[in-house]
């Protein structure tokens, strides 16, 4: 996934920059990139992440 499909994903509620923020805050998916320099998320990676996230407000 692209970061701009991420943050669609998220509803569109999260910026570009909080995304990049919590990514220096390690908080973000798993990301990798591409020899071009584009970041991608693994589909899997980020639907583990989102319920990881329901696992901590429980």
């Amino acid at each position: 996934m692209t970061v701009r499909e991420v943050l669609d994903e998220l509803g569109g509620t999260v910026s570009r920059d909080t995304f990049y923020r919590w990514r220096q805050l390690g908080v973000a998916p798993p990301a990798f990139r591409l020899p071009n320099g584009e970041l991608r998320i693994r589909r899997g990676d980020f639907l583990n992440w989102l319920d990881g996230l329901r696992s901590d407000a429980a």
